[in-house]
This record gives structure tokens, sequence and C-alpha cells, in this order.
């Protein structure tokens, strides 16, 4: 398996190479040359995998550049009840007859990053060993990715982690998450701006090949393809356990539909979800739920594409979501486009000249080949949604999950199981929650404490040559 470029300018290389690398150095995406595809025959043989297991098998169909025993100790080690709570590793809840929560919070920092992360943690580690490298990983997160990626990476022998993150953009809890970390090998940035101003930093310093190859930079961000191809497991693990009842009384679930609504701001959840499907997974509807910030809404509703300005982009109450220039939204317009890199790079290169681009003709596909559809839903509808859910199944949802749940309520259909992907758990937005309810949603044993510990942060203005150099001081060489 080799991977070449969105942009058409890199030579076909190795997962190792583009694990450790992030950002192709023509600007664009890794993808694989092909999508492997996966049988009904096959998939049935994964049902009594453990997680980790399958996680083994599916990754294993895209990095053959690690040996199967040293992948298979990688996913055991980032999947299992010491990292994760509970044997599942992510399990399914029911809220009514028509629709499941796909329970993706069940990591160290109570959201679905976890589960790319905690693998991406070891195999960064391992290939870094094996090759005798450093590596300094330079990230953006409005909120879930910056925790996520810090807890897998805290203390491993080799990496670095510059995270920046929106000053006053995201949950304190979030905050405390990120900020209280002591690791002398994590670096929080808190920057003056946005999310799309961080994430804008991140893809200038990394575009910058003479800078990134000097300091070793990689990402651990959606860009990096390792973080889309771990996700796609718990896509193989949801429909698997949405079908067990069925398939353990005897009928052939094969090509059983279901479809998912994903929550999406940087669309590199859903995009691990648009190559299940290639793969063969019987998904009929990716379901894209967005909030008040609606972009990607906006295209699959349209076929514009059309970014906001960072003064545009609002400030939610589903606030990782609030996100208006999303980097891995590049992966699948290069599907959408039959895979045709020039017509790819110049699209982006009006994009970058008019603010936009226009593939209406393309947007009858959107459905029928791709399965998209996509709503949005509003703090008001998050309220309520948080509310009913909770009377109705007795389970309390966070407000990204709870724009899910609201979107996915309109693609609802007879006889195909909605599974909606969770986000993160409640305990994240306390002041949501009490809004929501009238009380604060109870935060796990082992983080009660997590607000009165000290922080260490730095502020620093939008400013990409200011942060070069706070980089440059502190990298591993």
């Amino acid at each position: 398996m080799k991977y070449i470029s969105t942009r058409g300018g890199m030579s076909p290389v190795s997962f190792s190479e583009i694990l450790l690398e992030g950002l192709a150095r023509d600007g664009g995406l890794a993808v694989p040359e092909s999508v492997p595809s996966v049988s009904p025959a096959q998939l049935e043989q994964w049902r009594s995998l453990s997680y980790a297991e399958l996680a083994t098998e599916i990754l294993s169909l895209y990095i053959d550049d690690i040996a199967r025993p040293d992948l298979e100790r990688i996913c055991k080690a980032a999947y299992n009840e010491s990292v994760f709570s509970g044997s599942e590793i992510v399990p399914l809840k029911p809220l009514n007859q028509s629709m499941t929560l796909v329970g993706l919070s069940e990591g160290p920092t109570l959201a679905f990053k976890d589960l790319a992360m905690q693998f991406l943690g070891q195999v960064f580690e391992f290939v870094l060993a094996r090759e005798g490298r450093k590596l300094n990983i330079l990230g953006a997160t409005s909120g879930d990715t910056g925790s996520a990626a810090e807890y897998a990476m805290r203390g491993k022998l080799g990496v670095s982690v510059f995270m920046l993150s929106p000053q006053g953009r995201m949950s304190a809890f979030q905050r405390a998450q990120m900020y209280s970390l002591m690791d002398d090998n994590i670096h929080n940035i808190s920057v003056k701006g946005v999310f799309d101003d961080c994430q804008d930093i991140v893809k200038a310093l990394a575009g910058d090949v003479s800078f990134k190859t000097s300091y070793h930079l990689g990402a651990v961000n959606s860009i990096n393809w390792a973080r889309i191809c771990a996700q796609i497991v718990y896509y193989f693990w949801a429909w698997l356990r949405s079908t067990d009842a069925a398939a353990s009384a005897g009928t052939d679930v094969s090509g059983f539909k279901v479809s998912f609504t994903v929550p999406s701001g940087n669309f590199g959840n859903i995009l691990s979800g648009h190559f299940a499907r290639r793969m063969g997974l019987p998904i009929h509807r990716l379901v894209l739920a967005t909030n008040e910030n609606n972009v990607l809404e906006e295209f699959f509703r349209t076929g514009v594409y059309r970014p906001r300005a960072s003064a545009e982009t609002l400030a939610t109450s589903s606030p990782s979501m609030d996100i208006s220039k999303a980097s891995n939204f590049e992966r699948f317009v290069f599907d959408l486009l039959g895979r045709d890199a020039k017509r790819l790079a110049q699209i982006w290169k009006t994009l970058g000249q008019n603010g936009a681009f226009d593939l209406s003709a393309e947007k009858a596909r959107f459905t029928e080949e791709f399965g998209f559809v996509g709503g949005c839903s509003t703090h008001a509808d998050r309220l309520n949604t948080i509310r009913q859910v909770q009377e109705q199944s007795g389970v309390l949802i966070d407000p990204h999950t709870a724009d899910g749940v609201k979107v996915a309520q309109a693609f609802v259909e007879e006889g195909i199981p909605m599974l909606v992907l969770e986000t993160a758990l409640p305990a994240k937005f306390g002041e949501t929650i009490q809004e929501a309810t009238g009380k604060e949603p109870p935060v796990p044993e082992h983080l009660k404490s997590l607000a009165d510990l000290p922080q260490k942060v730095v502020i620093m203005d939008n400013d990409v040559e200011a942060i070069r150099d706070y980089i440059k001081g502190r990298a591993l060489r």
C-alpha cells in the first residue's frame, strides 16, 4: 500500500513516511493509491474479534511496512481496559427503536478523538524508535483534539507536542484537560484568534518545507492520514455490533444497511465513514451534522463551498465544531473529482483566489453515489435535544452529539438503523448541560479535581513568525 497526494506532487510513499510528514510537501493531503475492499464473508469472519483485533485487521489493509506482530502489539497497547472504560472500547447505547448512540467517549479525555490518538501515540513511538528519529508535532485544536493528542503523546520518547488553541473559545473543562499537563514534551499555545487562525498557522509552518524538515515537524490532527485510518475501525465495529442480534438468530445480514450521523467540524470523522463505505461496509447514508457554522452543510445542500472569515465564525455551545475551513474536505473532493489531482489543485487555487468554489454540477452525486446528506442545528435545538434524549432514554448527551441527534431525526428511514456517533461526554460542557437540564453533568471520579490543578500555557498573538520562533527554541532536534 502506497500513498499519494491529492494535488499530485508527491511520488508514492509508504505509510510510515506519511505518518511522520502530516501535510504533503505539495500542500495536499495524503490518500491511499487505492482503497482496499472487504467482502461480506470477510466482514462476517471479524464478528467475534475484540476491538484491538478488529483494528489490527483493518489497519493491516492500509499499513504494510509494519510487521503484523508489531501492529498487533501496537493495537493491543492502544485499545485495552487500562486505557478505555470497559472491554468493549466502543459500546452501543440505544436511544429509541430507530436510533442508537455509538459510544466513542470511553477514553482518557472523554472524547471520540481518543480512539485515533491512542493508536497514533503507540505507532509514532514505534516508528520513531525503529528509524532513530525525533518528531515535533504541531497541531491546532478546537477543543478535543488537543487533549486527546497530548494525553496520547505525554512521556513518549522522541516526541514533543506544540498545540495551538483559540483563546477563550474552548470550555473550561477542555482548557483544564490540556493546560494542566506539566510534561516537558507538551507545549500549549493559546492563540488570540479562532480555530481557523490556529489551523492556518499550522498549515503555513507545515508548508514551509525547509522549516518542516529542519525541525522535524509532524501532524497529529486529521490532516494526518493515520487519524482517518484509525477512525475507520469504529464504523466497522458499530455495524458488527448493530447486526449481532440478527446474525446470532441465523439471519443473513450480509448487505444489511445502516446509516451514520456524524457531528462534523473538520470533516475528518465523517471522512473515515466515507472510506469505510468505499471499502464495502453497507452504509446507506452518511448524515453530516453541523452547528451554526454550517459551511459543510451548505456545500452538501447547494454544491458551493464558501468558508467564512475568522470574524464570521460564530462561537457556539458546541465549540469543537466552530470551524469554517474543513481541512479534510479536500480528500472527499479528490474522490468526487474522480481522483483528478490537476483539477483538484485548480479548484483549490480558485478557492484561494475567490474564497469559494462551485461544484453544483456534481450535486446529484453527493447522495446518489457517495451517500452524503446534511443538516444543521442551533443552540435552542441543542438544549431541546439534550432534554428530550434524557427524558426519553435516560441517556445524557453532550452538545455536539445533540447536534447529531437533532439532524439525524430528519433522515431516519424505516428498516434502516440510524447510528449517531457520540462526540464527547457531557462533563466537558457543564454550562450547556446545566442550561438544558438544570443540573451539572456527572464528572468521572478521577477528573473531579481537574479544575483545581495548576495550568501551563503561553498566550501568543495570531502571528506565524512569533510561533515559529517559539517552536525553534523548544523543538527536539
